[in-house]
């Protein structure tokens, strides 16, 4: 069948919601209490400790055989007008977006403020600390890198929810 990277993540999700679900049944299951008096076997829970291991390992094979392919599939489909695939693309996304926070902060410093001595000093001295860059080009720059991370994004997303790949559990 052919999936595109959204609806494999759809399926991952689920697929680990069904593995999550098994292992909290089985944690309520594997063991039990019983008073004395009471006939253990009206009281056991239902559980198959072979039948779970089988069932864990089956969805553990789908997802990793899931994983493999959306991986593949990364590594090896190229974002158009990006020239460089997905993977590099969920490299980039979050290095502007840390590049953008920093200018963020940049943009947003006085060119001169003045520093609070705090209970270091009782002197009559008042220091400055000053902007040693441009701080119109910080602006900028912060705002070129808002555009192209929007854009990755965009393009990011456009991808994974129109380009198929082959996929077969």
């Amino acid at each position: 069948m052919k999936i595109t990277s959204s609806e494999a993540a759809k399926m991952l999700r689920k697929l680990n919601e069904e593995l999550r679900d098994l292992e909290n049944l089985e944690a309520m299951s594997q063991s039990f209490v019983a008073a004395i008096s009471e006939d253990i076997e009206s009281v056991r829970p239902k559980y198959d400790y072979k039948a779970v291991r089988a069932e864990e390992a089956a969805i553990q094979a789908k997802i990793r055989k899931l994983k493999h392919a959306v991986n593949v599939f990364n590594s090896t489909t190229v974002i158009p007008d990006w020239n460089i695939t997905i993977d590099e693309m969920l490299i980039l996304i979050p290095q502007l977006t840390k590049r953008k926070e920093n200018l963020s902060s940049m943009k947003n410093r006085l060119p001169k403020e003045r520093v609070e001595a705090g209970f270091r000093s009782a002197s009559n001295i008042i220091d400055y600390r000053y902007a040693n860059y441009d701080i119109e080009a910080a602006q900028a720059d912060c705002d070129e890198t808002a555009d192209r991370l929007g854009k990755a994004q965009t393009a990011l997303d456009l991808v994974n929810s129109t380009v198929t790949f082959e996929f077969e559990f």
